[in-house]
C-alpha cells in the first residue's frame, strides 16, 4: 500500500500500529483519515468485483480511499455507473462509494487540467496535485485541497506551483511532499521538490534537499515515496546530485532535517531509454512495515542490460552503494506502478511477461506470462501464480491496495477477460 495513504499497516496478518513521524518539529503525527488497514495475509482474488464504475476515456491516473470514499483522478472527461447505468461529463476527477460504486454527485470539483497524483489531507479532504491552473474558476496552478463532502477547494490552502507540474504528491497528515518539473511553490524558490503545511499550503522553509545536474532535458523529480513512519522520503526522476552527492536518478532522503541519506545505488546509472524519454524511472512503494521499498522502470525500444523495464527491492537502510535485493525483468516492456502488501509486490504497466531477464521483446527462459499486471513474491522476487490479466494499452498507472482488496487504472477496457472500463478492484474474498 502506498505510504503516504494508510497510517496502519498489517505484517503477515498482525496489526502493527505505525508511527508516522519523528518527534520532531519536521515531522509530526498524522492527523489526515485513512482507509482501514489492508489486511493482506494472501494475494487478492483474480474476479474483479462488479459495481465498480467504468471511465469511458483517457486515463486513470490515481486512485485513492479514504474511509469509504474513493477518489479517482486522471485525463478523463466520462464516466458510467456501474452495469451500463448512466453518464456523467466528470473532469480529471470523480468519487464514487466503495462496495457500490455509487457515483458521489456532490463530488463535482471544475478542475481544467490532468489530475496525476492523490494524498489525504487534513480533515476530509484529499490533496491533488498534477497539470491545471484552476479549480473551480479559482487559480491554484499544479495543487488544491479540496473537501471531500462536496469537492469544493479548502479557501485556506494556499499552494501554487511556479511553473511546471506537480507529479506525485504525499503527505503524512501534517506535511505534503511535492515532486515536479516546477521551479518553485508560493514565489519561494524550490527546485522539482518541495514540502509544504499540509493545512495551509505554506511552503516549508527548513526542508530544502536541492536536486540537480539533470541527465537529459528538465530538472524533474518523477516520483516520490514516503516510509510508512514518515522518516524516509526516497525520490527519482532526472537529476544526478542531490546537495552536491551523487545520486543517480534516487536518493533518500532524511525527512527530520531534509538531509541527503548515505543510502546510495548506481543500478539505475546505465542508459536504457531514448532521446524523448527524460528518465525511465517509474513508481515507487515502501512495504508496509517500511523495511524495504521497490521500484518500477520503464525504458526505449530496445532491450538493454541494467534495470531497464524492470522491479527491484531496496533495504530501507543506510547502506552506500547498495545492489537490488532482488529485480525482476519483463525483458523488454515498461513497468509503470507498484503496490506493496504483506503478501505481493503488485506491478502493473504493459508487460506480457515476468521472469525474463533473457528475453528480447519475447519469451527467454524461465518466463510467465503477465499480461499488464502480475504479482511478485516480496522475497523471492519471483512472479506468484496470481495472473487475471487485462489489456495492455499504455499501461496500468494506478494501484491502489485497501481493507477490500486491490483497485487498478489504466487507459484500456478488459480486466480479467471482462469489460472493466479503466477502472477495477480485485477483492481480498
Amino acid at each position: 500500500m502506498k505510504s503516504s495513504r494508510p497510517f496502519l499497516a498489517l505484517t503477515m496478518g498482525t496489526m502493527l500500529l505505525l508511527p508516522v513521524g519523528a518527534a520532531t518539529a519536521a515531522s509530526a503525527a498524522p492527523t489526515a483519515p485513512a482507509a482501514p488497514p489492508a489486511d493482506h495475509s494472501r494475494v487478492v482474488g483474480e474476479q474483479p468485483v462488479r459495481w465498480t464504475p467504468h471511465v469511458l476515456d483517457g486515463a486513470v491516473k490515481d486512485i485513492l480511499r479514504i474511509g469509504d470514499t474513493v477518489v479517482v483522478a486522471g485525463s478523463f472527461s466520462r464516466v458510467a455507473e456501474a452495469g451500463g447505468g448512466r453518464t456523467h461529463d466528470l473532469h480529471h476527477l470523480f468519487a464514487f462509494e466503495h462496495g457500490t460504486g455509487r457515483i458521489l454527485r456532490g463530488f463535482s470539483p471544475n478542475v481544467d487540467g490532468t489530475v496525476t497524483s492523490l494524498a489525504p489531507g487534513p480533515g476530509r479532504t484529499v490533496i491533488i496535485g498534477g497539470e491545471f491552473d484552476s479549480v473551480d474558476g479559482r487559480d491554484s496552478e499544479g495543487l488544491a485541497r479540496l473537501s471531500l463532502r462536496d469537492g469544493r477547494a479548502a479557501f485556506w490552502f494556499r499552494a501554487s506551483l511556479d511553473g511546471g507540474t506537480a507529479h506525485r504528491v504525499a503527505s503524512d497528515g501534517e506535511h505534503l511532499y511535492v515532486g515536479g518539473d516546477f521551479t518553485g511553490v508560493n514565489g519561494v524558490e524550490r527546485t522539482a521538490l518541495a514540502r509544504l503545511d499540509a493545512r495551509t499550503g505554506a511552503v516549508d522553509e527548513e526542508f530544502a534537499p536541492r536536486v540537480s545536474d539533470p541527465r537529459r532535458s528538465v530538472l524533474k523529480v518523477q516520483e516520490l515515496a514516503l516510509s510508512p513512519d514518515g522518516r524516509r522520503l526516497v525520490v527519482n526522476g532526472t537529476f544526478t546530485k542531490v546537495d552536491g552527492h551523487d545520486r543517480y536518478q534516487i536518493a533518500m532522503i532524511d525527512t527530520a532535517d531534509g538531509s541527503v541519506t548515505p543510502w546510495s545505488t548506481s543500478a539505475y546509472a546505465a542508459d536504457c531509454d531514448y532521446s524523448l524519454m527524460q528518465t525511465y524511472m517509474r513508481q515507487m512503494d515502501f512495504s508496509p512495515d517500511g523495511s524495504y521499498f521497490a521500484v518500477v522502470t520503464a525504458g526505449g525500444p530496445k532491450v538493454k542490460p541494467g534495470l531497464c523495464k524492470s522491479a527491484a527491492r531496496f533495504e530501507n537502510t543506510d547502506t552506500p552503494d547498495s545492489e537490488p535485493t532482488w529485480s525482476n525483468k519483463t525483458g523488454g516492456d515498461s513497468l509503470y506502478s507498484v503496490e506493496i502488501t504483506s503478501s505481493a509486490v503488485y506491478v502493473g504497466g504493459h508487460q506480457r511477461w515476468m521472469d525474463n531477464p533473457e528475453g528480447a521483446l519475447n519469451p527467454g527462459p524461465g518466463s510467465v506470462a503477465r499480461e499488464g499486471i502480475a504479482a511478485v513474491d516480496p522475497e523471492t522476487g519471483k512472479a506468484l501464480p496470481w495472473n487475471p490479466g487485462r489489456t495492455r494499452g499504455h499501461g496500468a498507472e494506478a494501484l491502489h491496495a485497501t481493507s477490500g482488496g486491490l483497485y487498478v487504472g489504466s487507459d484500456t477496457e478488459r480486466l480479467a477477460g471482462e469489460y472493466h472500463a479503466r477502472l477495477g478492484m480485485f477483492p481480498l474474498s
